[in-house]
C-alpha cells in the first residue's frame, strides 16, 4: 500500500461514462489504480488509486482530466490509517 490513497470523482459527458472508465483502466497508470466504478448521481465514475507521492497523484489526476468525455473532476487525497 502506498502513502497516499486518492479518489477522483468524475462527471462525464452524457453517455461517456463507460468509455471514460475503460480508458482509465487501460491507462499508463494502471498499476496504481485500484478501482474504477461507474456510478449514478452527481458523479458518473469514481476512481481509487494508491500512490507513494503527490507527484504520482498529480500525474493520474491530470491524465484523467484530459480524457475525452470528462467534464469535471473532484479529487480527494487521504493517508491510510496505520494499525
Amino acid at each position: 500500500m502506498g502513502e497516499i490513497i486518492g479518489y477522483v470523482l468524475i462527471a462525464t459527458e452524457v453517455g461517456q461514462e463507460h468509455e471514460v472508465a475503460k480508458r482509465i483502466w487501460d491507462s499508463p497508470y494502471r498499476e496504481k489504480i485500484t478501482d474504477v466504478t461507474v456510478t449514478y448521481g452527481i458523479y458518473d465514475v469514481v476512481v481509487r488509486f494508491d500512490v507513494d507521492s503527490f507527484a504520482e497523484s498529480n500525474d493520474i489526476v491530470t491524465y484523467i482530466r484530459n480524457l475525452p468525455g470528462v467534464k469535471r473532476t473532484e479529487t480527494l487525497l487521504g493517508f491510510p490509517v496505520k494499525r
